[in-house]
C-alpha cells in the first residue's frame, strides 16, 4: 500500500446511473418515484446496471471496487472511464468534468491523465513489445527516438529489460500483463483504472503484478481504482474498498478496519466463506444461501434480503430500499440499517458464527 493520500480527491464519482435499454429517461423517472427494478423492466424494457453510485479516489490511494460476477463492477468502471455513457451522474478528474466533455476532449484527457488496464490482453500482436508500449506516445505525435527511449524506460520499471524487440506471442501471460502496465503508465497518468488485471494469471504472478503496481504508484503518486472479487487481494493491497451487490454499493470502508468487522451482512458473509487455517478438518465452509438476483427483477427493498442472515423475512428490509449512510466514525458507510447488530470482532478476524444471528421481528 502507498503512503498517506493527500486530502484533495483525484477522482470524484457522484450519483452514477447506468440504464441499459431504449428508454433510459423514462426508466430514470420511474426509479426516482421509487419503482422497483422489476417494475422499471416491465414498463420500459430497461435494466438498471448501476444505481446511484458515488465514491472518491485520492492521489496515492488504492481504491478497490469489490463484488461477485454480475454485481455491476465492470459497468461502473466503464462509466468512470467514460468508455460507456452515463445515464445520469458526474465523473470529476482533478477538477475536470468528464461527463461534460466531447469525444475529442476525452481523448486528450486519456492521453494526459487517465489510463486503463483490463483483464484481457489488448496488445498489437504484429508489433514488437517496444512499439506496443510506445503506441500511446506515437498517437500523441512524439518522435520515434524519444518514444522508444521512454518505452525502454517503462519496460525497465516493469522488469522487462531487454524484451523490447520481442513480439507478444513470445512472452508469458505475466510478461504480457507487465507490457500492458508499461503501456498504461508510459505518459505518467494521474489515475489508473484496472478491471481485474490479474485474473488470467497464476497466484505467484498475481502477487508480482500487484506489488509492481504498488511500486509504480509510489513512484508516480497516481490514484488507482481496481476491480476485484478477491478478498485476499483487497486485504493485502487496498487502502479503501467499495462492496457492490446487484448494481449498488452496499458498503465502503477503510481496509485497515478488517473484514471481520464489516458493517454489511453481505460483506460479512463473503468474509465467512473464506477457508481459514484454524478451521477444523470436519468443519464445513460457510456459504451464502441462495443465488445472486436477476438485475432485471430485483425486489423493491434490499436486494440481499432473501439471502441475508440478519434481515431475512423482516418487513422493512423486504419493502424499503436502504440508503448508503455513515456507519461509525472511521469513514465507513453501510446500506444496512441493522449493521449495529453485527458482532464486531476487535481483531478483525471474526470468531463467531454470524449465521446464528437473527434480528427480532
Amino acid at each position: 500500500m502507498s503512503g498517506e493520500a493527500i486530502s484533495s480527491p483525484c477522482l470524484s464519482a457522484r450519483g452514477i446511473w447506468k440504464i441499459f435499454g431504449n428508454r433510459p429517461k423514462r426508466a430514470l423517472e420511474m426509479a426516482d418515484t421509487g419503482a422497483s427494478r422489476a417494475e422499471v423492466r416491465e414498463a420500459t424494457g430497461c435494466t438498471i446496471g448501476a444505481r446511484d453510485v458515488s465514491f472518491d479516489a485520492y492521489h496515492g490511494e488504492t481504491f478497490v471496487i469489490m463484488g461477485l460476477s454480475g454485481s455491476g463492477k465492470s459497468t461502473l468502471l466503464r462509466c468512470v472511464a467514460r468508455l460507456s455513457a452515463l445515464s445520469r451522474g458526474s465523473v470529476i478528474l482533478e477538477g475536470d468534468d468528464l461527463t461534460a466533455m466531447s469525444e475529442a476532449e476525452l481523448r486528450a484527457v486519456r492521453r494526459a491523465k487517465l489510463s486503463m488496464v483490463f483483464q484481457h490482453f489488448g496488445l498489437f500482436w504484429h508489433r514488437r513489445v517496444i512499439d506496443n508500449v510506445a503506441y500511446g506516445l506515437e498517437v500523441q505525435g512524439m518522435d520515434r527516438r524519444t518514444r522508444h527511449s521512454r518505452a525502454n524506460e517503462m519496460l525497465g520499471l516493469v522488469g522487462l529489460e531487454g524484451c523490447g524487440n520481442s513480439y507478444p506471442h513470445q512472452l508469458s501471460g505475466g510478461m504480457r500483463q507487465r507490457v500492458l502496465i508499461a503501456m498504461a503508465i508510459a505518459f505518467g497518468p494521474k489515475l489508473l483504472v484496472a478491471d481485474e488485471p490479474t485474473t488470467a494469471l497464476d497466484v505467484t504472478v498475481q502477487a508480482q503484478i500487484l506489488e509492481l503496481l504498488e511500486e509504480l504508484q509510489a513512484d508516480l503518486g497516481m490514484a488507482m481504482v481496481l476491480i476485484s472479487h478477491d478478498l485476499g487481494l483487497v486485504a493485502t493491497h487496498a487502502d479503501r474498498v467499495a462492496v457492490m451487490y446487484a448494481g449498488r454499493v452496499v458498503e465502503t470502508a477503510p481496509v485497515s478496519r478488517g473484514f471481520g468487522r464489516s458493517r454489511h451482512p453481505y460483506t460479512r458473509s463473503l468474509y465467512r466463506s473464506i477457508p481459514r487455517l484454524d478451521t477444523e478438518p470436519e468443519e464445513s465452509l460457510s456459504a451464502i444461501e441462495g443465488q445472486p438476483p436477476d438485475l432485471a427483477r430485483l425486489p423493491p427493498g434490499c436486494a440481499f434480503e432473501p439471502r441475508c442472515f440478519l434481515g431475512r423475512g423482516r418487513d422493512d428490509c423486504r419493502q424499503v430500499r436502504p440508503a448508503l449512510e455513515p456507519a461509525g466514525d472511521d469513514g465507513s458507510f453501510s446500506a444496512c440499517p441493522h449493521w449495529r447488530l453485527l458482532p464486531m470482532e476487535p481483531d478483525g478476524g471474526g470468531t463467531g458464527d454470524e449465521r446464528a444471528v437473527r434480528v427480532p421481528a
